[in-house]
């Protein structure tokens, strides 16, 4: 019995392969078997794609099961990590972005990037850059034992920031008037990726406990979900990428350079809000997800929106594409690094008050 919390399983311990290989295989299919994307493309509604709105509930609904509704009272006592997450998300990352996307496409790689390619570079990293991740966050801080009620809560923020902020951001950032945000990608996307799961987390919950206990809820329920997260994030690769594997196979080196800012800009963000948590003296199930809150981006709504404002074939959409390749990996390599560093922050409350229950 000792080793049943002793590490993360055997899907998680290896997730930067296995997210590789179903990367790769997304563009194969893409590449060699076509029909299938094709297929796939049919079951759009708000330029989502169905199966991907699918496979992300699958993703996230095991987490929705951890959210204790009673326990989000409880986010107030750490109101600086909520205020922190929203900083990074809002004030600092959309112009860090944009920053670091202007002085690699218009100076470091000039020789390699024409002006006017080097523009809609800079403009697919601001859709990227201006838009919090709402979904996956749920994925990172399950990896890194966050606090579920407080991402949960985090995560509600976003989505009504999004709605407020997004289209005024990219319109300074830009210096273009008039963009019309697809309202409806955002409620549908809100609804499918947040509301959806939650709803049915919460009433899974309330009917297991009710109907089996408690302890047979967290110690014998909940276990028989691990590995469904990984799965639903490993098959939502594939489909992702064999949307586009062309665009990614037949820009190899531009791929690299796009990736560099992207890369730039989840490291930096990250690493700011987790150091700017340890600082204020926040737990290290506070810190996490608001690191990687922070640092994510929500790159199914940057896709839909590049795709909507300057159609499928735009070298917009290719950077918002690049940014799904890139972001998983390094999001795994800061979960790593997050999870490595849980000596630098104090125990939570509740861990120290019930040291000896079981978690």
């Amino acid at each position: 019995m000792g080793k049943e919390n002793t590490g993360i399983g055997f899907f998680e311990k290896y997730l930067t392969l296995w997210v590789l290989l179903c990367m790769a295989a997304g563009i194969l299919i893409g590449k060699f078997l076509p029909g299938v994307p094709a297929f796939l493309g049919r079951f759009e509604y708000a330029y989502t794609s169905i199966p991907i709105a699918v496979l992300i509930w699958i993703m996230i609904y095991p987490m929705m099961l951890k959210v204790d509704f009673k326990s989000i009272r409880n986010v107030r006592r750490h109101p600086q990590g909520l205020l922190i997450s929203s900083g990074i998300s809002w004030l600092i990352k959309p112009f860090l972005m944009f920053g670091l996307a202007s002085f690699f496409f218009y100076i470091i790689f000039t020789a390699f990037i024409p002006t006017e390619l080097a523009r809609d570079y800079v403009a697919g990293a601001v859709l990227l850059g201006a838009a919090p991740c709402t979904a996956m966050v749920f994925v990172w801080s399950h990896l890194t034992k966050g606090d579920p009620a407080h991402t949960l809560v985090q995560v509600s923020i976003n989505d009504l920031l999004i709605i407020f902020l997004f289209a005024p951001i990219v319109s300074f950032l830009l210096g273009v008037s008039n963009i019309q945000v697809p309202w409806d990608v955002l409620l549908f996307s809100v609804v499918v990726f947040v509301a959806v799961p939650l709803a049915g987390g919460a009433f899974t919950r309330v009917w297991m406990i009710r109907h089996k206990g408690e302890d047979y809820f967290k110690h014998r329920f909940i276990p028989r979900f691990n590995g469904v997260t990984t799965t639903g994030l490993l098959m939502t690769l594939v489909i992702i990428f064999s949307f586009q594997g062309d665009a990614i196979l037949n820009h190899p080196l531009h791929v690299l350079m796009i990736a560099v800012p992207l890369v730039l800009q989840n490291i930096i963000t990250a690493l700011l809000a987790y150091l700017l948590c340890k600082k204020l003296k926040q737990p290290h199930n506070i810190a996490a997800p608001a690191a990687l809150i922070g640092a994510s981006d929500f790159f199914e709504l940057s896709v839909a929106v590049a795709i909507t404002l300057f159609g499928a074939t735009s070298p917009v959409v290719l950077v918002t594409t690049v940014g799904v390749l890139t972001e998983v990996p390094v999001m795994l390599l800061l979960v790593r690094f997050v999870n490595k560093t849980h000596h630098w922050f104090s125990k939570p409350v509740s861990e120290q008050n019930l040291r000896g229950e079981s978690i």
